[in-house]
């Protein structure tokens, strides 16, 4: 039997947070007896009251996020129902203890005193409260986080390492050009903050998550992303459509059980949701199409698992704006001159024929200038310099001579 790849362990490690809808409606507390719709609500309960005391404390979103995600974690392989003769979970605990550990897991970490006394308030619903250090409630609080922290890692396995989907989503978004794109941005953001209310978490990865957002709030806010090189759009992000609808369709479920209704329900299933053919997300082209050029203001490498983004200007492509610079000052000094000597020829024939004449082969040297022309441009100089000698001499201030008005350009001309 051939060795087992390297790259195995990253994958098995990551895997093991993965469950089917089956695995799911098997979780401990189910066992014990507990609905889905009330596991359900005391998942969502606790992750509101991770969301409440974050807010609180001003912590990151994606602080909050990794919190979520331990306490889905942790509630499959422990229960939250009571029982006797074990110790009880409850889900306000829990969030409260994978908070304390996310805070240090992404290095936003607050005081123990702070965490207690935002968890005391969010608690109890008033955000005036006033704890005292020495309270009751407040050693109740702080013993209870550090006892969980040891059971929550264990059941974690220590596994503490998390993709969040956030950074995915905005890789894809920078990828189709629409960072800017305030609205679409803004709906993607409220499905992965709204993923975390779920377990969605359990049932596929951070990129499905990310991809199912960006789906669905296309599908809201009506934009289609166009292919590239033939391919659609979640081929192109090396997502199945399939998966994308399954995750859509799950927060849809979620949505219509929750007994807080929106006005509007972002994630309304559509007629295309069951159809493979129908999507509205897609502007498809032509096979001969070409893919559109990346805007050049994406001039840093964002790697989206292999396929390269860095998008930077060739030498070649230097070399020609150089030369087109080049061109363009040459006309520019050929117009001047002509300005000033009305009697110059006006156009390249009759440059190329007055060369000729003058025992040339008809090439027009210097990008359609005449070869007396910088005897012209010295003339020129000496006439501005006895122009200035004749006015008033000007004083140097503090030593250095002043800047003369009329400056002079490299090849002598007046600029």
């Amino acid at each position: 039997m051939p060795p087992a790849s390297s790259n195995s362990a990253p994958a098995t490690v990551g895997s093991q947070w993965l469950f089917s809808e089956e695995e799911l409606s098997q979780t401990p507390s189910m066992l014990d007896g507990m609905s889905a719709e009330q596991e359900r609500e005391n998942r969502s309960k606790g992750v509101n009251f991770i969301t409440q005391v974050g807010i609180m404390l001003k912590l990151p979103q994606l602080t909050l996020a990794t919190a979520s995600v331990f306490l889905h974690r942790f509630y499959m392989r422990y229960s939250m129902v009571e029982k006797e003769g074990r110790p009880t979970f409850h889900y306000y605990a829990i969030a409260a203890t994978a908070l304390f550990l996310a805070t240090k897991v992404e290095e936003n970490c607050r005081k123990m005193k702070e965490l207690v006394i935002a968890c005391c308030r969010v608690a109890q619903k008033n955000t005036n409260l006033i704890v005292d250090e020495q309270a009751k409630e407040f050693w109740r609080w702080k013993d209870t986080i550090l006892l969980n922290e040891e059971i929550l890692l264990e059941a974690m396995c220590f596994d503490l390492s998390l993709e969040p989907p956030y950074h995915t989503l905005f890789q894809f978004l920078v990828l189709f050009h629409e960072q800017n794109n305030k609205k679409l941005r803004n709906s993607a953001w409220a499905f992965l903050n709204d993923s975390h209310l779920t377990m969605l978490c359990l049932l596929f990865p951070s990129r499905t998550i990310a991809a199912a957002a960006l789906y669905c709030a296309a599908k809201h806010c009506e934009v289609a992303f166009p292919d590239q090189g033939g391919r659609a759009w979640w081929d192109v992000v090396r997502v199945e459509l399939k998966d994308i609808k399954k995750a859509c369709n799950y927060m849809a479920t979620v949505y219509e059980l929750s007994p807080l209704k929106h006005s509007e329900n972002i994630y309304a299933r559509t007629p295309e949701d069951t159809d493979p053919l129908s999507n509205r997300t897609r502007a498809q082209q032509s096979p001969t199409a070409e893919p559109e050029p990346p805007t050049p203001h994406l001039n840093h490498n964002n790697s989206l698992e292999g396929s390269s983004m860095s998008i930077s200007g060739s030498d070649e492509g230097r070399r020609d704006r150089d030369a087109q610079k080049s061109a363009k000052r040459a006309r520019e000094g050929s117009v001047q001159s002509e300005k000033s000597h009305p009697g110059h020829p006006s156009s390249n024939d009759t440059l190329a024929r007055s060369h000729k004449e003058a025992g040339g082969n008809g090439d027009i040297p210097w990008g359609g200038r005449t070869p007396d022309e910088p005897e012209r441009k010295r003339q020129k100089t000496v006439e501005l310099n006895n122009t200035q000698e004749a006015a008033p001499e000007r004083k140097p201030e503090n030593g250095v001579e002043k800047v003369k008005d009329e400056e002079l350009s490299e090849e002598g001309e007046v600029v």
